[in-house]
């Protein structure tokens, strides 16, 4: 739990928390000795020896005193320890989910770090400030008065020590429930949040199929696993903690039990064993505490083990400086492999070159790994095998920063911040001015979109862009390329599913991007295809062929088949229920 503690917190906290350490034992050791000290002031007065109480009522004034200070140091520090972590576990969570390859990212751990985020981070914050100190103080504190235990009578300070198994024992088989209980319960509330968001955000397909209003069965299903989870934790975990307290009760019996024992058999005077009594109250009274708190200790350690283990997460390794870009604008595959899971290969041995100011326009059937090579180029992954270059440069020797000014991405899902429309055109370039804003979005045709909103370019568009058509935040999204004006534009089907109007607006910003940048294109339209320089075919992992439209039809392979498909297709329309076929034809 504390090397989780320190790798939450980080190096720079790594000597506050130790000093909060240090004085939180300081102060565990200190209360044990003061409540020591009990037993020679009862003493001296049941047998009214005034002088001797009184000097050992000073010796433990200053002990007190000394305890007194290092409990307000400790809950400083403690204190201080929760600001810091509640003012920058956030950022550096932030900070480091983006150093993150997007592998790492799915549903499951998407919701993970949304609950690690809200509520695991809280729980970090109260560790300091109010978990850890009964819990330390109920483990030094009862361990000190045991060892003075042995020094006034080592018959109840064996009895103290014997009875330690029995209580450790039964705290951590409650410990242990209660933790396998709330990993349970989280894993379910995981899938059940995930499912709420899920069923919020695909709303339109559900109404479109008429699931709105009947129920969702996924999330009633997981509503359902978190309500059982919740109840078998509880179950199985309220005997457990009741048998922690009990340990702790047996054990003072077993005190008592053994000094009334060595009263009557005149082994103790019985003044000495009232003080003594007195004493052992102290050392079950913090162990009761902490084996009420052991739930909520190991609740806390799984939160802080699960934000431990987020920031554990490798992320793609940077140089500390680039290397030079001896081709700016050039893109080159050479023997490249990868999969998204072991032993299956998405691509295997492709190899191929995008020189500087071509564009290059990619085909082949759903899942041939055409949106895998945009996602290398952007090293949102890394290969498994070869070498994926930039301007010359091999991706992994450049620093993201400098590999994205190099690139502008524009996918098929585009998203939009819940801002303005300049706002999240000027994402392309914050530093942008204001005529160079409006010229990429008059060229991406979005100055349309402005002068029909009533707010204009101060009009917001809603989270995802919701207010917006999505061939309109298409075109948001192509004038944050136009305005970034990076050497190479890597489009992933940007025009497939847009209406003539939005496709005419995207296509003649395309037009240009290709005056000033590469262009790598992942396209289905005919127009797109015989425009562009380089035809890379593939297929089954691999670039089946490559060359311009006349060679690749000339070589009568894959392309070609491509091609008379698409001709087709394009082809085919529908004409009125009252002609002579009534249905489609060519």
């Amino acid at each position: 739990m504390i090397r989780d503690l320190e790798r939450i917190l980080g190096p720079a906290n790594r000597g506050a928390l130790r000093a909060y350490l240090a004085w939180l034992a300081s102060y565990a050791v200190l209360q044990g000795v003061a409540m020591t000290l009990l037993v020679p002031v009862l003493d001296a007065l049941l047998r009214r020896d005034t002088g001797e109480a009184l000097r050992w009522i000073a010796v433990m004034a200053a002990v007190v005193a000394a305890t007194c200070v290092a409990r307000y140091v400790q809950a400083m520090k403690g204190f201080g320890l929760s600001l810091t972590t509640l003012g920058t576990l956030h950022e550096r969570l932030g900070d480091h989910v983006a150093r993150l390859p997007l592998g790492w990212f799915s549903s499951e751990t998407t919701g993970r770090l949304s609950r690690s985020a809200t509520g695991g981070v809280l729980t970090v914050t109260s560790v300091t400030a109010h978990l850890l100190e009964p819990v330390v103080s109920g483990i030094l504190t009862p361990a000190t008065i045991a060892v003075a235990l042995f020094f006034l009578d080592w018959r109840l300070g064996l009895t103290a020590v014997l009875c330690v198994p029995l209580i450790v024992l039964t705290h951590r088989w409650s410990a242990a429930a209660v933790g396998r209980g709330e990993e349970r319960a989280d894993a379910a509330a995981t899938v059940a949040a995930s499912r709420v968001v899920e069923y919020a955000r695909n709303q339109q397909t559900l109404r479109a199929f008429g699931r709105a209003t009947g129920g969702y069965q996924p999330l009633e299903d997981a509503i359902a696993a978190q309500r059982t989870a919740g109840g078998r934790w509880l179950a199985e975990t309220f005997p457990k903690i009741l048998a922690g307290g009990l340990a702790v009760q047996l054990a003072f019996g077993a005190l008592i039990t053994v000094g009334v024992l060595l009263a009557t058999g005149d082994a103790i005077e019985p003044v000495r064993l009232i003080a003594l009594l007195a004493l052992t109250a102290r050392f079950t009274g913090p162990l009761a505490e902490v084996s009420g708190r052991a739930g909520a200790l190991r609740m806390a350690g799984n939160d802080m083990r699960r934000i431990a283990d987020i920031l554990a997460e490798r992320p793609l390794e940077e140089p500390e400086r680039s290397q030079p870009l001896t081709a700016p604008g050039e893109i080159e595959f050479d023997r490249v492999g990868f999969g998204y899971r072991p032993g299956e290969p998405v691509l295997r041995e492709v190899s191929f070159r995008v020189p500087a100011h071509t564009m290059t326009a990619v085909v082949g059937p759903s899942g041939a790994g055409k949106t895998t090579l945009t996602r290398l180029i952007a090293r949102f992954f890394d290969a498994d095998t070869g070498t994926v270059r930039v301007g010359g440069a091999d991706v992994r020797e450049l620093s993201s920063e400098d590999l994205m000014a190099q690139l502008s991405l524009v996918f098929q899902d585009v998203y939009l911040f819940n801002d303005t429309l300049e706002a999240n055109i000027r994402v392309g370039r914050p530093d942008a001015t204001e005529a160079e804003v409006r010229e990429a979005a008059r060229l991406a045709g979005v100055d349309e979109i402005v002068a029909r909103l009533p707010q204009g370019w101060e009009t917001r568009v809603g989270e995802g862009g919701m207010s917006l058509s999505g061939g309109e935040r298409q075109r948001v999204s192509v004038a944050r390329a136009v305005l970034k004006r990076a050497p190479i534009v890597l489009l992933d089907e940007a025009t497939a599913a847009l209406d003539p109007e939005n496709e005419q607006y995207v296509q003649r910003a395309l037009r240009t991007l290709m005056a000033h940048s590469t262009l790598l294109v992942i396209a289905h339209k005919l127009p797109t295809v015989v425009a562009a320089d380089q035809i890379l075919v593939l297929d089954d992992g691999g670039v089946a062929e490559s060359g311009t439209h006349e060679e690749l039809l000339a070589a009568d392979g894959r392309y070609t088949a491509f091609w008379n498909e698409r001709r087709r297709g394009e082809g085919w329309r529908l004409v009125p229920a009252s002609s002579d076929t009534g249905g489609p034809r060519p």
